[in-house]
């Protein structure tokens, strides 16, 4: 059976959550989709300068965060995204000690999330034994381009814009080796018209930094009510369980990134209850989360 792999948000935003979901996983298969698993759980701590895409608020300390994920033998994906380090960030010392852990050859590989080639660069000679993954921020929409990167040997995966996931026909020319190195970015909420993509995670980056800038502001129509699934499922780049399983599983692509660090735990769950778990059994997961009493939803 062809795998549906999920690689989920929140890695320290989130450990509290995934410390609880995790064991239902394992010990409740019978509730969750077969055709899924999950490939990684990403994400990065509170005040990390090669933070990017979004501000990391995860206050976990890092080896229970990697001791978690080694339990159930989960890739644990840093997210590195800023895209305007410089080389004088390369020496972040908080940064340096997570790659270094992270690198660590215990199980399961780890990886890195990049947007700069300087980083990847410096990345790639200082710990050569994580993997790398091409970041949406760079926002990428000419299908051309996007070809490029996937064919660079550097990257393992590279996660499209996701004004892009519908574009099959375009899809379908890839090769197999080509279509195993897509991770499509399933829940967007971002207006599918938006042309301030890249502004928008520069003045993230810029923040991460603790540079001052010009503060951006979504145009967006509905800005104003943040993220809300139900309104990401009506974005025209949305790829639901049904596209998965009869659309993009079939044409050879197993890869899917659910977006969602800067959200809260509650909504992070009802994310895995639509993507992972059997409509008959959702309620039992949202109890068993629900009834833990260490775990803050809200």
């Amino acid at each position: 059976m062809t795998k549906a792999y999920y690689h989920l948000p929140g890695l320290f935003e989130f450990y509290e959550l995934y410390r609880v979901f995790l064991p239902i996983f394992r010990e409740h298969r019978e509730y969750f989709y077969e055709w899924c698993e999950i490939g990684s759980v990403y994400g990065a701590p509170a005040d990390c300068l090669w933070g990017g895409g979004r501000a990391g608020f995860g206050e976990n300390d890092p080896r229970e965060v990697l001791d978690l994920m080694r339990e159930y033998g989960i890739s644990a994906r840093l997210t590195f995204s800023n895209s305007l380090l410089k080389e004088k960030h390369l020496s972040d010392r908080k940064c340096n000690t997570l790659c270094a852990l992270f690198e660590e050859r215990n199980g399961t590989q780890n990886g890195v999330i990049v947007h700069s080639d300087l980083l990847l660069e410096y990345l790639k000679k200082t710990y050569p034994h994580l993997y790398f993954v091409s970041s949406t921020t760079k926002v990428l929409t000419d299908f051309g381009q996007l070809t490029s990167e996937i064919r660079r040997e550097d990257f393992c995966y590279v996660v499209p814009d996701f004004r892009l996931n519908k574009a099959l026909d375009r899809w379908e020319t890839l090769s197999q080796t080509e279509k195993d190195k897509v991770e499509f970015l399933c829940n967007e909420c971002c207006w599918f018209g938006c042309k301030d993509r890249k502004a928008c995670y520069e003045a993230v980056s810029r923040k991460n930094l603790g540079e001052n800038g010009k503060e951006h502001h979504c145009a967006a129509p509905d800005a104003g009510q943040g993220y809300r699934f139900s309104n990401a499922m009506q974005n025209p780049g949305f790829i639901g369980i049904d596209a998965i399983q009869n659309v993009y599983l079939p044409m050879g692509f197993s890869n899917f990134k659910i977006e969602g660090r800067s959200l809260g735990s509650a909504l992070i769950l009802e994310f895995l209850l639509y993507y992972m778990t059997k409509p008959r059994y959702q309620l039992h997961v949202r109890e068993e989360v629900y009834l833990d009493n260490m775990l803050d939803l809200f």
